[in-house]
């Protein structure tokens, strides 16, 4: 999914010299909010750590169990463990998708609630849900909630764009982390929308 980013956006980032190369022939992703962020979450880590492809069949499978539809939280909290299973999910993702929407409903989480919050708000809120990690978050404040100003330091794809982009050493994780942030520092408040061109560049093997 492809945009055009506001005008302003499009300036201030390309004062990053070598990331306006990247601008000039990347086509960015989709900055927008969606519905039913318990869902979103639950895909998250239904499709961790597997290709696009394969976690597409699993989503499928899991939306299949709810006739195709969106379930909403209490719904997928009542699902069966062994339901969950009977898709492929690990005992581990099984249960973390349990843990997430039984979280949600004790502690009465709404998309207004989370459309509502900050970028630090919405980690304080999620991190505590055993199977959710900072990445987890980081990926849903940038494709779920819309948030412009996320910048997820450890996401593997991000640090492989930048070190091929600004020649940074990748042998020394705690330096690279620090260049990567320094770098990062002259993107805000818009750096959602840096990583969304990091991400297709990379990917496109330029």
């Amino acid at each position: 999914m492809s945009q055009t980013i506001p005008a302003t956006v499009a300036a201030h980032l390309s004062k990053d010299k070598k990331l306006a190369g990247v601008m000039r022939v990347t086509t960015p992703y989709l900055l927008k909010k969606r519905k039913n962020v318990c869902l979103r979450l639950c895909a998250s880590i239904i499709s961790q750590q597997l290709s696009t492809k394969v976690a597409e069949v699993f989503f499928k499978r899991f939306l299949d169990l709810y006739e195709g539809k969106e379930p909403t939280p209490q719904e997928i909290a009542e699902t069966p463990f062994a339901t969950l299973r009977g898709i492929g999910l690990s005992n581990a993702k099984a249960q973390y998708v349990l843990n997430v929407a039984n979280y949600f409903l004790e502690h009465q989480i709404t998309d207004r609630r989370l459309y509502g919050c900050t970028s630090q708000e919405v980690m304080d809120l999620l991190l505590p849900i055993k199977g959710v990690g900072k990445w987890t978050v980081e990926m849903l404040l940038m494709f779920t909630l819309g948030h412009d100003d996320v910048f997820p330091l450890d996401d593997l794809g991000i640090q492989q764009a930048m070190a091929g982009i600004y020649k940074l050493d990748v042998s020394d994780k705690r330096a690279l982390r620090a260049q990567m942030l320094k770098i990062s520092e002259k993107w805000a408040p818009y750096r959602s929308y840096a990583c969304f061109y990091l991400w297709p560049y990379k990917d496109a093997g330029k």
